[in-house]
């Protein structure tokens, strides 16, 4: 079990209290990993070190960055959580941490992964859902279906630990995926691309990049599979400058 690799990430936590029961539950099921995204708590607080018990050492060891994509950094895969699931940035490969797990566990042992939870008043913003590979959604009644952040949390780890027993100790055979920063530089050069023969263009070519960058980031692509569409990106803005876009059709 790679529980090592796994990355909790909070954004934006504003309740130094979640923060540490955050540590605690981390710490319950041997998750290490904690970074936090610009956050407004101090995960050093008293009240933070209260709820904590045995996962101080967490907190003391907690990473602190500027940006969701920074913190994503070097992972190979990513799952965000949302009580919120409408529209196009959300109905993407969703599901309940029963089905999203396996796939966090089975990266885990290749590599980084990370769970993402958004900020206790808001959750995460379309633009960092779209940043994650999976969004998980933990099915509640719907006339109050907004967990507390440290619940939500606590939910998803122990979702993460029973996947991981089920998974076979014999190591994976598949190259790792890329790194996230790999991956977005790929996204970038292949979102310009496709902007330059007009498939990402008016008002539908936001959504049309988001379903793309889902259907790659599911495929896990490793470092080779990203340089090949690095590649593409580049032949396919070569022609474009050589010839010009295809105005036939």
């Amino acid at each position: 079990m790679s529980s090592s690799n796994c990355r909790v990430v909070l954004v934006r936590p504003q309740i130094a209290g979640n923060v540490g029961a955050t540590a605690r539950v981390m710490h319950n099921f041997g998750l290490e990993q904690l970074v936090l995204v610009a956050p407004e708590a101090d995960p050093l607080a008293p009240e933070a070190r209260k709820m904590s018990t045995q996962g101080e050492a967490i907190l003391h060891a907690a990473q602190r960055v500027a940006s969701l994509s920074e913190a994503l950094a070097d992972c190979g895969l990513t799952a965000a959580t949302s009580a919120r699931t409408g529209g196009l940035f959300r109905q993407q490969t969703i599901g309940p941490p029963e089905a999203v797990m396996p796939h966090l566990v089975a990266a885990c042992e290749r590599g980084p992964a990370a769970l993402v939870f958004g900020p206790e008043p808001t959750g995460l913003t379309n633009d960092e859902v779209s940043l994650c590979n999976y969004l998980i959604h933990i099915p509640t009644p719907p006339d109050y279906p907004a967990l507390n952040l440290a619940q939500a949390v606590a939910i998803s780890v122990y979702a993460y630990y029973r996947a991981s027993l089920k998974i076979s100790a014999t190591p994976a055979q598949r190259e790792p995926p890329a790194p996230f920063a790999d991956q977005e530089r790929m996204f970038g050069r292949l979102q310009a691309a496709l902007e330059a023969i007009h498939f990402l263009y008016g008002p539908k070519a936001d959504s049309l990049m988001h379903a793309l960058r889902h259907l790659i980031g599911r495929a896990e692509p490793t470092p080779m599979e990203v340089k090949l569409l690095h590649g593409l990106a580049r032949q396919i803005e070569w022609y474009v400058r050589e010839h010009g876009p295809d105005r036939s059709v």
